[in-house]
C-alpha cells in the first residue's frame, strides 16, 4: 500500500509551482482566490515569475523550485498551477527519496501525469489528479471546487451516473490500484526508464486537442508495448471533442483496442480537460463495476 499524505487543515500553507509551461502573472489572481475560499495560505514558487520560451524557467530552476517546496516544513501540499509541457525534461533529475521522506499532497493534471506516475512508483506516494486552481475560462465550477475537500478529510470518491452519463465499453468488475491520466504523457514514457507501470492496475485515460489518428496511434503504441493487455481495467475520461459525434468516434477507436482484451471498461467520466473536472487520487485502490456503471475510489489522505 502506498503512503497517503497527511490531510490539510484550515490555515495550512500550500506551495504553488509551475513545472511546465509559464503562467501569466495577471492570471494568478483567480487561482489565489480559491485558496482563500479554502482557508489556505500559500507560497508562490520562483518559476511562476520566470519565462524561458515555452517553459516556466530553466530545467534547473523548475527542479529546484519543486525540491524547495518539498523540503519546506511549512508547506503541506504542492499544487501545479498550469500544465502544458516541461515536466518530462526533469523527471530523471527529481529526488524521489526526498519526496518519500517528506510525503506531501501533490495536486494537478495534464502534463502533471508525468509527475504522478513517477512519484507513485519511485516515491511510493499517493498523488492527486485534479484541476488546476482555475479553469481556462476563469473560475472553476462548483463541483470541481468541491473536489478539493478530499484533501481535508479521508473521503471515498463514488462516481456514478448521478455525476455524468457513463457507458459500459467492456462489462465486468475489478478492483485494483488506479494509475494513468493524460494519454499523450503516458505514451511519451514508453521505451524509457520511466515507462508507466500498469500491471494489474485500473488505467485512467484522458486527453485534449488530439486528432482521431493521433489517438489511434497512441492506443496502438500502448498495445504494441503490451500495456493494454497487462492492465486490469480502464476508466475513459474526457477527450474534449466538440459535439457528440466526435465523442462517439473517439470511443469507437478506443473501444476497438480494449474490447478484445475483455478488461472491465467504463467511459464518460468527467475527468480531464473538461468542466466539471472530477479529482481522484492516484495510487489507491478503486472498485470499477462496468455492469452497474460506477467507480469507488478509496481515500487519498490520512
Amino acid at each position: 500500500m502506498k503512503i497517503r499524505p497527511e490531510r490539510l487543515n484550515v490555515g495550512d500553507t500550500v506551495g504553488l509551482v509551475a513545472l511546465s509551461s509559464p503562467i501569466r502573472l495577471e492570471a494568478l489572481g483567480d487561482k489565489l482566490a480559491l485558496l482563500d475560499e479554502l482557508g489556505l495560505k500559500y507560497k508562490i514558487g520562483q518559476t511562476i515569475q520566470s519565462y524561458n520560451g515555452y517553459l516556466a524557467g530553466s530545467d534547473e530552476e523548475r527542479l529546484e523550485d519543486f525540491h524547495q517546496m518539498i523540503r519546506d516544513p511549512e508547506v503541506k501540499a504542492v499544487f501545479l498551477v498550469r500544465g502544458g509541457y516541461g515536466i518530462s525534461r526533469i523527471i530523471d533529475k527529481i529526488s524521489y527519496p526526498l519526496i518519500e521522506d517528506h510525503p506531501k499532497i501533490i495536486w494537478g493534471f495534464s502534463d502533471g501525469t508525468t509527475l504522478h506516475t513517477q512519484v507513485n512508483e519511485y516515491s511510493n506516494l499517493v498523488t492527486f489528479h485534479g484541476p488546476m486552481l482555475s479553469s481556462p475560462t476563469g473560475e472553476l465550477d462548483e463541483l470541481s471546487k468541491k473536489m478539493f475537500q478530499q484533501l481535508f478529510m479521508p473521503m471515498e470518491i463514488q462516481y456514478g451516473e448521478n455525476i455524468s452519463p457513463l457507458r459500459t465499453i467492456v462489462p465486468g468488475a475489478v478492483r485494483g490500484e488506479i494509475t494513468g491520466g493524460n494519454l499523450n504523457r503516458l505514451v511519451s514514457t514508453l521505451g524509457t526508464k520511466f515507462e508507466v507501470d500498469v500491471r494489474n492496475k485500473v488505467v485512467l485515460l484522458e486527453d485534449m486537442g488530439e486528432s482521431l489518428e493521433q489517438i489511434d496511434n497512441m492506443m496502438n503504441q500502448l498495445r504494441l508495448s503490451r500495456k493494454l493487455e497487462l492492465a486490469a481495467g480502464f476508466m475513459i475520461g474526457d477527450f474534449n471533442m466538440l459535439g457528440s459525434s466526435g465523442e462517439e468516434e473517439v470511443l469507437n477507436v478506443i473501444g476497438g483496442y480494449l474490447k478484445p482484451l475483455n478488461k472491465p471498461t467504463i467511459a464518460g467520466f468527467k475527468i480531464g480537460h473538461c468542466e466539471p473536472n472530477i479529482a481522484v487520487p492516484l495510487g489507491v485502490d478503486v472498485i470499477l463495476n462496468a455492469d452497474e456503471k460506477y467507480v469507488r475510489v478509496l481515500p487519498g489522505v490520512e
